[in-house]
């Protein structure tokens, strides 16, 4: 009976995850075509508003039907407070493919720097131009359409490591994050995306199931003022990242690492209350 038990959950588990991408895919297939048709139509201020929020309510309505299978877990709540905040970067950690997905979920304003490629992904590409998502390259370029993209009062999500974790805590970070804080002169709030899966990251095979539930949780990190120099600023965030991820794990409780409480109060008082 146990033996059972165990085929039907493990069956169950294949079910959330993948028939939940096929879902996800079918979601972003079916705007695709809509997305190309008002591209043209809307003006730029109405087709970011209104792609950005179809993107934010279709990753929503995603990470939803995974949670309700009671297989994952997604612990998002301390994002809310950045959706009225004035213009700022969005700097997490990378440790999944999942990321974008959740960080955009919660955020109705986000342009996201997106490679190059996915700019003109058959599930991404459209949507992703009605958003006025941007390129990461030319990187002047991208550096000036993320400063114009303030202008509006938007958020930007930029993964200061550029691509997925290879290596724990975080990969050497890129120097883009720190260009377009420079120019654009606005602050970078930190994200800590912690999980204690290493579904989806840097290669993992499409369709080997992780041990299961998967439990996701995102933190509010500290909130750095616009740089004077970008280079400085990379180490310090890089060592800020590395430093945080480290003795704040998504294995144990929050604050129930030794010292964790009173850095938690420490970058409460430095971070949007």
């Amino acid at each position: 009976m146990r033996a059972a038990l165990r085929v039907l959950l493990h069956g169950y588990d294949y079910l959330v995850l993948y028939l939940g991408l096929a879902w996800l895919g079918l979601l972003c297939l079916a705007w695709t075509p809509m997305a190309a048709i008002l591209y043209p139509l809307l003006s730029e201020r109405r087709g970011r508003s209104l792609g950005r929020y179809v993107i934010m309510a279709a990753f929503r309505f995603y990470l939803a039907g995974l949670r309700a299978s009671r297989r994952c877990s997604f612990d998002l709540e301390a994002l809310d407070v950045l959706r009225d905040s004035p213009p700022l970067i969005i700097a997490p950690n990378h440790p999944s493919m999942l990321d974008a997905v959740m960080v955009i979920s919660r955020l109705p304003n986000v342009a996201c720097v997106l490679k190059a490629g996915l700019m003109n992904n058959v599930f991404l590409g459209a949507g992703a131009r009605l958003a006025r998502y941007i390129r990461n390259e030319p990187a002047r370029r991208m550096v000036q359409l993320a400063t114009r993209d303030f202008d509006c009062g938007s958020h930007l999500l930029l993964f200061p490591e550029g691509t997925r974790s290879t290596v724990c805590p975080l990969n050497p970070l890129k120097g883009s994050v720190g260009l377009i804080a420079l120019h654009a002169r606005v602050p970078v709030q930190t994200i800590l995306i912690e999980t204690d899966s290493g579904y989806l990251s840097k290669g993992w095979p499409l369709f080997r199931k992780p041990p299961m539930p998967i439990h996701y949780r995102v933190r509010l990190g500290r909130r750095f003022d616009p740089p004077m120099h970008a280079r400085s600023f990379i180490a310090e965030l890089e060592h800020y990242f590395a430093h945080e991820l480290v003795q704040g794990s998504a294995f144990y409780p929050a604050n129930s690492l030794p010292g964790q409480a009173d850095r938690t109060s420490r970058l409460t008082s430095r971070s949007p209350s």
